[in-house]
């Protein structure tokens, strides 16, 4: 998910009570579905930031690749709009001059790695013009609950490291690879994986995708179903600063060489 639109306006990052004196109630552990409970008083009129819980890891700074789970739903009758905890893939937001909305920029910069932020706000405001508000209007009143992930520089990749590219001898009936042996923590399956990729077509070898033309490093899910099938048990076992080369055959075969940057345990 990446949102771009105008931002012009004044935050108030205190303690998120509405007009009555009552905040939504947030309870779970971080990388899990939130559980939110919406109070009976009417929302205020202005976004209001509320740092439900601090993490440790690295603060997120302007121009990161900020990757979050965040839980989107209607302050009317507490029901869900979305929420990238159904779909195994946080959402990736490009802070890189471009307008990303000021709601979400003042949610996620300058926060550690490892936090949970809350976002009350008129869904005009959240969401912003150019994304299509379904079944809502810019007047209603969202709930946002981000699990940050983390931040990382565009261009980040393995320390010391040339950019992936695809070995010249590097078939589809090949195993998968270890180009570079990592020394991080072990990647396990169901778990988060934060990577740089780079896949390209069988035979032509052309490139069709990298992460590094999406913007930056991606967030998947390491089980069937979020990512290809020939990943999971490519990726499982390896550690954190590897480089593997990852074939899939199949109708449509294609070659990947990942780079593994860093990797984070679902609660």
């Amino acid at each position: 998910m990446r949102l771009f639109w105008p931002a012009l306006l004044m935050l108030t990052a205190s303690c998120g009570v509405t007009e009555d004196g009552s905040q939504p109630v947030v309870t779970g552990r971080f990388g899990s579905k939130p559980n939110v409970s919406i109070p009976q008083g009417k929302p205020g009129r202005t976004p209001r930031i509320t740092v439900l819980s601090v993490g440790n890891g690295r603060r997120t700074v302007p121009g990161d690749v900020v990757l979050a789970d965040v839980d989107i739903r209607r302050w009317s009758g507490n029901r869900p709009y979305l929420s990238t905890h159904d779909g195994n893939q946080p959402t990736t937001v490009v802070f890189d001059g471009r307008q990303v909305a000021e709601t979400w920029r003042q949610s996620l910069i300058g926060r550690p790695a490892g936090s949970r932020v809350m976002l009350v706000s008129p869904a005009g405001e959240a969401m912003g013009p150019n994304v299509p508000l379904t079944g809502v209007s810019p007047a209603d009143t969202l709930v946002l609950v981000f699990d940050i992930l983390g931040g990382y520089p565009p261009d980040a990749r393995l320390v010391g490291r040339t950019l992936p590219v695809i070995p010249a001898d590097l078939t589809p009936a090949d195993p998968p690879r270890t180009l570079i042996d990592g020394s991080g923590h072990p990647v396990v399956a169901g778990s988060r994986v934060v990577i740089q990729y780079v896949a390209a077509s069988w035979p032509s070898r052309a490139v069709e995708d990298s992460s590094y033309r999406r913007g930056g490093p991606s967030a998947f899910t390491l089980e069937a179903g979020s990512v290809p099938e020939s990943w999971v048990g490519a990726l499982a076992g390896r550690r954190v600063g590897s480089r593997v080369a990852v074939p899939a055959p199949g109708h449509k075969p294609m070659l990947y060489v990942i780079d593994i940057l860093d990797t984070i345990t679902r609660a």
